[in-house]
């Protein structure tokens, strides 16, 4: 029986009234200052980025309820302390993904990273975040135990593949009625969180399946689909149906 899987969206908050949006699986989430300080309440957006990410993710994953965490405010720029922090509390929430469509490409942050990876790893939750960016690694998508996602333009949005351990998934978000696709909001970021909303829809699929187990099947999937790649349209890789 499925289940509604928790995503935790590490971003700029969410605007509960945009069209794109269904309030009715936001949960209560958190504000967290460049210092680390958690404050409850307010986690509306009011950089756009966030809700953006939040609608790819629930149309992508219909039983997903997703909990904003909000670390940018006035720009799209936060600390390694807040992020760090906002790790933590999507474990303590108890969630079942974390969506970071952001990164920072300073390996100085490598190990504070790689300990709040290890404390999600432990704890069940599953990190999906940028992988790279323009050829850099990104932290903490490039390190072990994140499912780090890479841009595939020829992906369709509801689709990835697997090529050398590394997931790619399309930069696109949700379309925007009217607006030609490269008029709208694109790159690695929408590309994380197609992956994100992917991920929910197996993981809510399988219950009791763990991470390792939804990192199979994904991958299974993937071999099926490059296999029957002779009787599916050009592109198709690993995609759900709706």
């Amino acid at each position: 029986m499925p289940h509604s899987v928790r995503v935790a969206v590490i971003d700029s908050g969410v605007h509960p009234d945009h069209p794109h949006i269904d309030r009715d699986r936001l949960l209560p989430g958190v504000t967290i200052a460049a210092d680390g300080t958690v404050a409850e309440g307010d986690t509306r957006d009011r950089l756009g980025h966030g809700t953006a990410v939040t609608a790819a993710i629930q149309d992508q994953a219909p039983r997903a309820l997703c909990i904003p965490i909000r670390v940018f405010r006035d720009s799209l720029r936060t600390s390694a302390r807040a992020l760090v922090t906002a790790i933590d509390w999507a474990i303590e929430a108890q969630v079942d993904l974390v969506n970071l469509s952001l990164g920072t490409t300073n390996a100085a942050h490598a190990p504070a990273f790689e300990a709040a990876v290890e404390r999600a790893k432990a704890a069940g939750v599953l990190l999906v975040a940028a992988r790279e960016a323009d050829g850099t690694a990104c932290y903490p998508g490039s390190l072990s135990g994140v499912l780090g996602v890479s841009l595939d333009w020829d992906c369709p949005r509801d689709g990835w593949r697997v090529e050398q351990g590394v997931f790619h998934a399309s930069g696109h978000p949700r379309p925007i009625p009217g607006v030609p696709q490269h008029r709208n909001l694109h790159g690695v970021s929408f590309a994380v969180a197609n992956m994100t909303g992917i991920a929910a829809r197996l993981r809510s699929d399988q219950l009791s399946g763990s991470l390792s187990a939804l990192l199979q099947s994904a991958e299974a999937l993937d071999r099926r689909a490059v296999a029957a790649a002779a009787v599916q349209p050009i592109g198709w890789r690993g995609g759900l149906s709706p």
